[in-house]
């Protein structure tokens, strides 16, 4: 057996399904093992870097270990975005390279590149195996660091070499599954202690909730505390429920901001947020002032980063949140009714087709022309503002936004991974086409696995974000921010993808969504719209501009 062969066993054995990369010639080993191994499916597609978003929205979605691939050198070096981008999400996914013949090393060969020690800054290990024997043993240890702790992406590079020498026929071993964190006792005492003798508090969420928001919701509501999300964690906390108070933070709503500056003065309760920029409104201080903070998290390290934390409470947040609930009803609280206790956010009035052609409304409008449980993975750029601002959550675990990382073109790769992972979830990516031009051929890796994705290119022929900010910050902007005009639906067409271009509001047609949702594949709809109003950015602007002065 070659010792490409036995990764793939070991892969294989512990359940993954997809490996996403290119084939080159410093991977070409693992390629063609693929073909005698039909359990893992090789996701091929047109760069390096959407498969690093593809592999690390899989891993989120899926709950598992998760693949990427590239050769040695550019291929490498196209997948450190992706993997900069899991290690903020603390997703566990092990990023293989190719590297040249150890021989050659040092002798300037073909995409000769040392990986491991750029891997290393955006990883949580990193290494270079140049002994076949120890290959198999290395991958082992490497996928066991990805997915124990706190998870995170990994890198392996082999070289070509390695990669084709024979290792015999090692044992397979299973990797054992992920110890959970469990929080200390006396710390939870401690903290539903704080709680329970605090009668004016409230709640931040950020993206860690995920898998726990039935416990989240059960809290608060034995609380009767209302809750702020993070712009990364919009999705989580649905509309309807009266104790949500909407987004706090980059784009966010004006009754959150009102709660932090104004109520809830008693405590405050961080669940899952790491209270970076876009989550603390740029780090404003009202958020933690006179308030007794407690912060949940599996992450040491987010502790009194920013803000001074008064409790800090480590573990995985899914039992802390069951521990300190528990603990709660053998104080004596119970659960009430949060019907009508608080006041929600402000109710928009229904949008229709003889509204204004203006960001916000469209988006509203081919929002309720998609079904309710419509999974959003939204890319960066001036509509991202809209979508936090604006769009409604519907259903839970509805929007994926990877604001606090911001890569564009990472949604069109998001969306791919998210669909493979859960193929009954109805997914739409939300892009532009800034992000278009740099990763919208991955509609093609889209068709070629028949994948249902809705692509949904706000095209407002410039880099609006960059646009607006130099606008608001310097009162002008350079003309090539500006791009050319590019029919995005024609460019579809081409590749015999269905496709639909909105010119206006009276473009709108449900007819005309729904046979683009009725395709065999993804479909492209293209709203063609140059929205020269402010993005609602809330004090993003305000903050890049204090370093001008």
């Amino acid at each position: 057996m070659r010792a490409a062969r036995a990764v793939l066993e070991l892969l294989k054995a512990n359940g993954v399904k997809h490996i996403f990369g290119i084939p080159a010639g410093s991977v070409n080993a693992f390629f063609d093992e693929l073909y005698e191994m039909p359990e893992i499916e090789p996701v091929v597609t047109k760069h390096e870097g959407a498969a690093s978003y593809m592999a690390a929205s899989y891993a989120k979605y899926s709950g598992g270990l998760s693949v990427s691939i590239g050769c040695s050198g550019p291929g490498g070096t196209n997948l450190i975005t992706g993997a900069a981008s899991a290690m903020r999400e603390h997703l566990p996914v092990l990023f293989i390279t190719g590297a040249v013949p150890v021989s050659t090393m040092g002798l300037n060969a073909s995409q000769e590149l040392d990986a491991a020690p750029i891997f290393r800054t955006v990883t949580k290990h990193s290494v270079i195996v140049k002994e076949a024997g120890e290959l198999l043993s290395e991958v082992v240890k490497a996928c066991q660091i990805a997915i124990s702790g706190v998870p995170g992406p990994v890198h392996v590079a082999i070289p070509i070499d390695v990669q084709h020498a024979k290792v015999g026929e090692p044992d397979i071993p299973l990797l054992p599954p992920r110890r959970p964190m469990v929080p200390k006792l006396d710390v939870i005492e401690k903290a539903a202690g704080a709680l329970l003798n605090t009668k004016d508090g409230c709640i931040l969420v950020g993206q860690g909730v995920r898998g726990s928001v039935d416990l989240l919701i059960e809290l608060a509501e034995m609380l009767n505390w209302p809750i702020m999300t993070t712009p990364q964690a919009k999705g989580y906390i649905t509309e309807q429920h009266p104790l949500h108070w909407g987004v706090f933070g980059f784009a966010g709503h004006e009754t959150a901001s009102n709660l932090v500056t104004e109520g809830a003065g008693g405590a405050l309760l961080i669940v899952g947020s790491s209270l970076g920029e876009t989550a603390t409104n740029n780090y404003n201080a009202s958020l933690t002032k006179g308030r007794f903070t407690i912060q949940l998290d599996f992450d040491q390290t987010v502790f009194n980063r920013k803000y001074a934390i008064d409790l800090p409470v480590l573990g995985d947040i899914r039992l802390s949140l069951l521990m300190l609930i528990d603990e709660l009803k053998s104080l004596g609280l119970s659960g009430v009714s949060a019907s009508g206790q608080r006041k929600a956010i402000k109710q928009e009035t229904p949008v229709t087709t003889d509204e204004v052609y203006n960001t916000q409304n469209v988006l509203r409008h081919i929002q309720s022309s998609l079904p309710a449980d419509m999974r959003y993975t939204v890319d960066i750029g001036e509509f991202m503002s809209y979508v936090i601002h604006h769009m409604k959550v519907l259903e839970e675990d509805s929007f994926d936004i990877n604001v606090h990382f911001g890569a564009m073109g990472s949604g069109i790769g998001a969306a791919i991974g998210s669909k493979l992972a859960e193929p009954d979830r109805p997914v739409a990516c939300i892009t532009g086409d800034g992000c278009f031009f740099m990763h919208g051929m991955e509609i093609l890796t889209a068709k070629e696995l028949g994948l249902p994705i809705l692509f949904i290119v706000m095209n407002n022929a410039r880099l609006g974000m960059v646009y607006h900010g130099h606008s608001l910050q310097f009162k002008r902007t350079h003309p090539s921010f500006e791009q050319e005009p590019i029919d995005i639906s024609r460019m579809g067409a081409a590749m015999q993808i269905p496709s639909y271009r909105i010119n206006d509001m009276n473009d709108l047609d449900q007819d005309a969504v729904n046979g683009l949702l009725n395709s065999n594949g993804p479909a492209i709809l293209e709203v063609a719209l140059k929205d020269n109003g402010t993005p609602p950015m809330g004090d993003r602007v305000k903050f890049l501009s204090s370093f001008g002065k």
